[in-house]
């Protein structure tokens, strides 16, 4: 079994029903959730439904949605306090960019200062 296949992806599961997760908002093509490890006060990942490994695998059908995540993001910060203060958001993009999780995500972290530098 390909642990970046569907059928093993926790955040497809997590979509599907099928795993927990506290879902903060989904769409028919969204699904956004608080991360199992947050690293700051605030740190939701936001994921398209449709399983995609990672940024490398976009397509142009895929501009769209890409787009709505942000905008669901921007919503999300601002749903949490966040959006004044400031926040990050952040696409790991492959294994030694830190990618663990091999379905497409961008974190939304924030809720204090935030370092300059990501380590």
């Amino acid at each position: 079994m390909n642990p970046i296949d569907s059928d093993n992806c926790i955040f497809c599961a997590i979509i599907s029903g099928k795993a927990q997760g506290e879902i903060l908002y989904q769409d028919e093509q969204i699904t956004a959730f608080r991360d199992k490890y947050p690293v700051a006060p605030v740190h939701i990942l936001i994921v398209p439904n449709k399983h995609i490994v990672s940024l490398e695998n976009l397509t142009v059908e895929d501009e769209s949605l890409i787009g709505k995540m942000v905008l669901v993001s921007k919503k999300l910060a601002k749903s949490e306090g966040i959006n004044e203060s400031g926040y990050r958001l952040v696409a790991n993009t492959g294994y030694e960019g830190g990618q663990r999780v091999f379905h497409l995500h961008l974190h939304l972290i924030g809720g204090k200062k935030l370092g300059i530098v990501i380590g």
